[in-house]
């Protein structure tokens, strides 16, 4: 061991001698251990005080005895892209630090012997403690270099006491009379041994390691995810999951490349989204992105598609429709959506394909496949405001919110209880900001709220009644939004989808009275006069009770909702609201429709005291919708046909 120790430490007395560098190449990012499971950060890190003193942080010739502090070492990383900032001099390499105040540690990460090695401090510990184990851990690195060996590192995470590292590292420690000296500089100052790693690691610092010189680069952003869909079809959408830590998605660099015949690969396109033409069907894609924060690009990642483009259906049902919407609304009008784009949950029962939609082929039911087409449907509407129903929680977090939010939107989900799918809001951020959220679970609401103390005595009559409308798990989803262009005016838009049996008209009517009282409060108490718009699949058609009382404003004990399910189930009541509401596309003749039923189930109420319809964009054709029988079907995606129009202010 004496004889190894002394070899690799005239090495480095040759290689300091003669300015070898310590690293090759520079480096940006956050290093190992900014994964998905990171916790992602933002905010300024404490500046340097006055009173820089010359060399005082310095560590000539610091071994393990002389680090304060947990035992943790550097341990190897994978290589990373060459950063695109301007090097000083030829010898300047890069110090990657992850500092996040929310987080206890901070990690350094640098070129070490050509390879990247990764030191995990305590933010709080003093610079000095860490320096002497950027110099013990660069005699390791030589030391196991000469010997055409990785060196070894410490596990930062196993579970080690102070005095079982420190026995471990005086070991491990060559002569620490040849160590060079490392010391941190800001400017020409060198930074005070004991300030703390938090405020000393700043961006722009120069850490100097002997000869060598490595400038900091604190938080450069960084991808933690990076993947593209599932399913990829030539003609529609292909938007990539993304996740930037220290910068955004809109600072980002994207370059899509096409496999080609020969297997290799040659640029398609850039931009974050990318709709493969016919051409490439059979063959791959590949996406490579470098994150941005507007001022900086941290390194470049690639991912490769999981198979090749496939062959989408040549017509979609609402490709019509999109000829009318091809321009987005603007000014006074807005353009509004409601579209049930049916859970993957209920798409793939077995009720749903031999029974509900027998017709439909199995892969058309398949949610890697209907996903393309809900995507390309919605963005071709150009809505300023879309609500969904049915939307399962992956198909928002990992395909609908990623997809949006590159043309613009920003969106809100609500989970309908402990089941997989919800309601989904998106409003386009360049119109409209969020004030406020208020969403609900009605039957809860209905329980706990004193607000809805009267009609929970009136339900409680009928325990039956009671338990049902209790155990539901349908949700409000509402926020309060306002607009960019007139900051005036506020709409408070509510999504709902209601109980859904046939016989179950009267539990309905209690649902949505409890919606309604929850609307009132918010635009008379917490935002007077603000008009809603209110959005949904409400599970009644234009006879039914629900329509009468959400249009007319009231509904009395004798109607014949509140015997949906028998007289044994009967909860008669009158139920007035303040709102005037009217039904913005009309009554179309059926918003679902599938093999064994068509109706009016679906609709956008409006405030038409402050909103007029514009625009009702038209229905597509009887004969499209049935062309495959019924839907879904390989041309649409849902079993429901979306409600668009254009609404003015008054």
């Amino acid at each position: 061991m004496p004889a190894l120790l002394g070899r690799a430490l005239r090495l480095l007395q040759r290689s300091l001698a003669a300015g070898v560098n310590l690293g090759r190449g520079s480096s940006l990012g956050p290093g190992p251990s900014a994964g998905p499971d990171s916790a992602p950060g933002s905010g300024p890190a404490p500046a340097l005080g006055p009173g820089l003193s010359p060399a005082p942080g310095s560590v000539p010739s610091s071994g393990p005895d002389s680090a304060p502090g947990s035992a943790s070492g550097l341990s190897p990383g994978p290589p990373q892209a060459p950063g695109p900032y301007p090097m000083p001099g030829p010898a300047m390499q890069t110090a990657v630090v992850r500092c996040v105040p929310s987080e206890a540690k901070m990690t350094i990460s640098l070129e070490v012997c050509g390879g990247r090695r990764r030191l995990e401090r305590e933010q709080s510990e003093c610079l000095r403690a860490a320096l002497a184990r950027i110099a013990h851990h660069l005699l390791k690195a030589q030391a196991g270099a000469h010997k055409g060996k990785k060196a070894p590192g410490l596990a930062l995470d196993s579970p080690r006491t102070q005095d079982q590292a420190s026995a471990q590292a005086q070991e491990q420690a060559p002569d620490q009379a040849q160590a060079p000296v490392v010391s941190l500089y800001v400017g020409e100052q060198a930074v005070p041994g004991d300030t703390s790693n938090a405020e000393a690691w700043q961006e722009g610092a120069e850490l100097r390691v002997g000869s060598a010189r490595y400038r900091v680069q604190r938080n450069p952003p960084g991808l933690t995810l990076l993947a593209l869909p599932a399913s990829i079809l030539a003609g529609f959408p292909v938007c990539p999951r993304l996740q930037v830590e220290f910068g955004q998605a809109a600072d980002c660099i994207f370059e899509w490349l096409r496999e080609t015949e020969a297997g290799h690969w040659e640029p398609a396109a850039c931009g974050r989204v990318f709709t493969p033409p016919p051409d490439l069907v059979g063959r791959r894609l590949k996406l490579r992105c470098r994150p941005g924060d507007g001022s900086r690009l941290g390194p470049e990642s690639e991912a490769l598609s999981s198979g090749p483009v496939q062959l989408g259906p040549e017509a979609c049902i609402f490709d019509g429709r999109h000829s009318f919407t091809q321009q987005a609304a603007a000014g006074s009008v807005l353009r509004v959506v409601s579209y049930n784009i049916l859970a993957d949950i209920y798409a793939q029962t077995e009720l749903s394909k031999t029974t509900l939609y027998p017709y439909c082929p199995p892969h058309a039911l398949h949610a890697h496949y209907r996903e393309n087409l809900v995507k390309k449907e919605v963005l071709g509407y150009q809505a300023d405001l879309l609500c969904l129903q049915e939307v399962d929680k992956t198909l928002f977090n990992y395909s609908l919110q990623p997809a949006l939010d590159a043309f613009g939107y920003q969106g809100l989900f609500r989970l309908k209880g402990k089941q997989h799918e919800g309601l989904a809001t998106f409003y386009r951020a360049s119109r409209f900001q969020l004030v406020s959220q208020h969403d609900v679970t009605l039957g809860q609401a209905l329980a706990s709220d004193p607000l809805h103390t009267h009609l929970l005595q009136e339900v409680a009559a009928n325990p039956s009644v009671q338990e049902k409308v209790l155990h539901r798990s349908t949700v409000l989803q509402v926020c309060v939004l306002q607009s960019l262009e007139d900051p005036s005016r506020k709409v408070c838009v509510a999504n709902t989808h209601l109980y859904w049996h046939p016989k179950g008209g009267h539990i309905r009517l209690i649902q949505i009275a409890v919606a309604f009282r929850h609307l009132q409060q918010i635009t008379s108490e917490l935002y007077p006069n603000t008009p809603i718009i209110f959005c949904g699949d409400f599970n009644s058609a234009p006879s039914s009770g629900l329509y009468d009382f959400v249009t007319k404003g009231s509904i009395l004990p004798d109607h014949q909702d509140w015997t949906s399910n028998g007289e044994e189930e009967q909860c008669r009541m009158a139920l007035t609201h303040s709102f005037k509401l009217g039904s913005a596309c009309g009554e179309p003749a059926y918003t679902n429709y599938v093999g064994g039923f068509q109706g009016c189930l679906d609709y956008v109420f409006i405030d038409e005291e402050a909103l007029e319809v514009a625009r009702v964009i038209p229905f597509p054709p009887h004969e499209e919708v049935t062309r495959h029988v019924a839907l879904p079907s390989v041309s649409h995606p849902s079993d429901h046909i979306a409600l668009v129009c254009d609404l003015k202010w008054k």
